[in-house]
């Protein structure tokens, strides 16, 4: 099985890019979300750790946003309830796509958590930061601050970038983008085969 890490900025394009492989996906923002709909067990941890924000189930991403705002040392409490659910999470769509040939792995903090192994092949998705900042407005939670606070939660970008193995260019314009990907599917397909 050929495990493929996504990289890249906050808004350069990672869930798009990793849509277009054609494989299971295992999207870490999406996992996140489903965790503050319907795990009451940990809206009780982050309540606990929380009482002035975490008010109501389910969680609503304002009183996570005013948590961090407030104060960052917050964004680490959440972290510390939610990274092990999404763990587990993890480990239950490896095995239950154990068959498939390719996984692709969209996590932000992938190299942040160790969650990668040397078995990864990573791919960063580049992107023109004036690109990003114009997709990033035009999401519908768009926080100017949190942003700022996730991006430091994150790696310096050019580390990221120096770890992948391949770079794709996202111009934002869809059919450049297939194709990128359709070419660089061949590549890591010929690569792995090489390497057994």
């Amino acid at each position: 099985m050929i495990k493929i890490g996504i990289l890249g900025d906050i808004g350069s394009g990672k869930s798009f890019v990793s849509k277009l492989f054609g494989y299971p996906v295992f999207n870490a923002d999406k996992e996140v979300s489903n965790i503050y709909k319907k795990n009451k067990n940990c809206f009780n941890k982050l309540k606990k750790k929380l009482p002035k924000f975490i008010i109501s189930f389910p969680i609503k991403k304002k009183q996570l946003q005013n948590a961090v705002l407030e104060n960052k040392k917050n964004l680490k409490k959440i972290e510390s309830i939610i990274h092990p659910e999404v763990k587990k999470n993890l480990k239950n769509f490896i095995k239950l796509n154990k068959s498939k040939k390719i996984l692709i792995f969209d996590i932000p903090l992938l190299i942040e958590n160790k969650i990668y192994k040397n078995n990864f092949v990573l791919v960063y998705v580049d992107a023109k930061k004036k690109d990003i900042n114009k997709k990033l407005r035009e999401r519908k939670n768009y926080n100017k601050k949190i942003i700022k606070k996730l991006r430091k939660s994150q790696l310096h970008l050019e580390i990221k970038k120096k770890k992948a193995h391949y770079i794709i260019k996202n111009k934002f314009k869809k059919k450049h983008l297939k194709n990128s990907v359709k070419i660089l599917l061949k590549k890591i397909l010929k690569n792995e085969r090489n390497s057994t």
